[in-house]
């Protein structure tokens, strides 16, 4: 394993599915921007979620690629939300190789409950109590390390928000947005997210108050329907936000929805089980059905290959 991360790719200024930082200039700001097309209508598409389950997953996607992409090196970065409410758990996972996938747990009666005629209720409606989880994972040689705040607010921005000031003492400002937008190639689900964070001062910089004033009031204008506009490019957007400053899009890194399950993993898995819960796994016709969570994928297995 390197402890470097994957070469940046250049990415055209109408594209979709990347993720990359940007600069403002002069400013001790740093930011990253995300916007996801066909990557994110992937992983929402595979289950038939209800809107505000798929606006949850959504938001957790473009997280994970917000934060993941970050990363110096390779690895995973796990976003996930778990509590009581009607969605009892929701992942998002980013390898730094450029690739996302999710999934959540939920109850649709509850829901439907709990959005009391609302589109998108909260995330804190939706969760219910419970806690704010990011998981680092840079394989089998290293330990994973692991930062819990408790779920508080009504979007997953806001627990993130909590998270950096809570656990890396970093002042962060996230906006997530997910929507579906129609064009003519049809209806599908579109994602998009940015996030800015001040560096500290020093005796060389002075402080940095008054610069992370201006700069989150500017941030406060961005409106969820230019994160998802596929018209607006992501050097348009950014113009929009900081143009009499200067700012430039960097480092850009494209992203893709690919599953890692496969029939020789669910195999491996099924092997550990003790004989009875494997008898127990075959259906009335001799077979195994197992379904991958994050994408829906039905795999059949013959028992004797786990017996093997």
């Amino acid at each position: 394993m390197t402890d470097h991360a994957p070469a940046a790719q250049t990415i055209k200024a109408h594209a979709d599915d990347f993720a990359a930082a940007f600069q403002i200039e002069g400013w001790p700001v740093r930011g990253r921007l995300v916007r996801l097309g066909e990557a994110v209508n992937k992983i929402l598409s595979a289950h038939d979620y209800p809107e505000p389950v798929a606006a949850l997953l959504g938001e957790a996607c473009v997280l994970a690629a917000i934060v993941g992409s970050a990363l110096k090196f390779e690895g995973r970065l796990i976003v996930q939300a778990q509590g009581d409410g009607p969605v009892r758990y929701v992942v998002a996972d980013y390898d730094t190789a450029g690739t996302l996938r999710g999934f959540c747990r939920f109850d649709p009666e509850e829901v439907a409950q709990a959005s009391g005629g609302a589109a998108r209720p909260g995330a804190q409606a939706l969760l219910g109590q419970g806690v704010f989880i990011m998981t680092i994972d840079r394989g089998e040689d290293f330990e994973r390390t692991q930062g819990i705040t408790p779920i508080e607010g009504d979007s997953l921005s806001l627990c993130a928000e909590h998270y950096f000031t809570q656990s890396e003492q970093v002042p962060t400002k996230v906006r997530l947005a997910v929507g579906e937008v129609t064009t003519e190639a049809g209806t599908s689900w579109r994602a998009g997210g940015a996030m800015i964070q001040v560096i500290a001062g020093d005796s060389a910089r002075g402080s940095t108050e008054e610069v992370w004033e201006r700069t989150r009031a500017l941030f406060h204008t961005l409106g969820d329907d230019e994160l998802i506009d596929p018209t607006i490019s992501a050097e348009t957007l950014l113009y929009r936000l900081f143009h009499e400053d200067g700012v430039r899009l960097e480092g850009a890194r494209s992203l893709a929805a690919v599953c890692r399950c496969s029939k020789e993993r669910l195999v491996t898995v099924m092997q550990s089980f003790p004989l009875e819960d494997r008898a127990e796994m075959v259906e009335d016709y001799g077979m195994i059905h197992a379904t991958c969570e994050y994408c829906s994928t039905i795999y059949k297995i013959d028992p004797q290959e786990i017996a093997g």
